[in-house]
């Protein structure tokens, strides 16, 4: 599988590293009044740009290694030869993440991969399975999304909603694909903190039918594991996330007695993450 890669934005020291490297950059991106880029603008100039089948969204701080174009191979297989599977262009791939700090440069000599998969097994943690990083997509998929903010909350949760309202396959990939997040701060943001109390993730909350339609990892139907899909298991963190799910009220609020009810699941959840 051919790979293109974009650098999308304006952003300080995004040209120079595209000219090092030898990259496209997609610009320029329609932004919100506070100045924050579209994910609906990124995903539009991408596919414009591109002529892959598949469209894969990530975000600057994860490094991805050569088991991704593995495992969307193996995808497009398995939906391509099952015919359990109604259309082979319509599925969401998605995966936890692996966090580690790195303070040094990354020198990507030979066996680099398994030095830092090495590096990932001693002092890596996987993230609890909240939060994505990463998107693949076929082409056609996602054509027309609401005017999410990039970087605020939200708009993945709403991803993962969307391709089950579609009835897609919403993939977890965690088995066979190990991203890294590099930790980091969020000296970017007002404040330097996390963006999930200030009013773009409000916003984006509100563009996307409110909290019962933030999904997660865990609400994934299959798993990729060993080249091959599978259901997605009935673990004990689905189940408790199936009935936190069922109970989430419309409104943008866990107060009453479902909200009630879905807060003592989440906590539920969280302890066994």
């Amino acid at each position: 599988m051919q790979v293109e890669v974009f650098l999308v934005g304006e952003e300080a020291g995004l040209a120079e590293a595209a000219r090092e490297f030898s990259l496209d950059v997609l610009a320029p991106v329609v932004r919100n009044n506070a100045g924050t880029p579209l994910v609906s603008s990124i995903f539009s100039l991408a596919r414009q740009a591109s002529s892959s089948p598949y469209m894969a969204f990530v975000n600057a701080d994860i490094i991805l290694m050569n088991d991704l174009v593995k495992a969307i191979n193996s995808v497009s297989s398995n939906l391509r030869n099952n015919n359990n599977f109604e259309d082979e262009k319509s599925f969401l791939m998605i995966g936890q993440r692996w966090d580690l700090e790195i303070r040094s440069l990354l020198e990507f000599s030979s066996g680099w991969e398994q030095q830092l998969e090495n590096e990932i097994r001693a002092n890596g943690q996987l993230h609890a399975p909240a939060g994505s990083d990463y998107f693949i997509f076929p082409r056609e998929a996602f054509i027309e999304i609401p005017e999410f903010a990039i970087g605020r909350a939200g708009w993945d949760n709403w991803m993962i909603f969307q391709a089950r309202n579609y009835r897609w396959p919403v993939i977890d990939a965690t088995p066979s694909v190990m991203v890294i997040h590099q930790d980091h701060d969020y000296s970017h943001l007002q404040g330097g903190k996390p963006h999930y109390n200030q009013f773009e993730s409000q916003r984006n909350l509100e563009l996307a039918g409110g909290l019962s339609h933030m999904y997660m990892l865990l609400d994934a139907t299959h798993q990729l594991r060993e080249g091959c899909l599978h259901t997605a298991p009935p673990t004990r963190l689905r189940i408790l996330r199936s009935f936190e799910r069922w109970l989430m009220p419309e409104k943008n609020s866990l107060r009453g007695f479902r909200g009630g009810l879905a807060r003592k699941f989440r906590r539920m959840r969280r302890g066994v993450d």
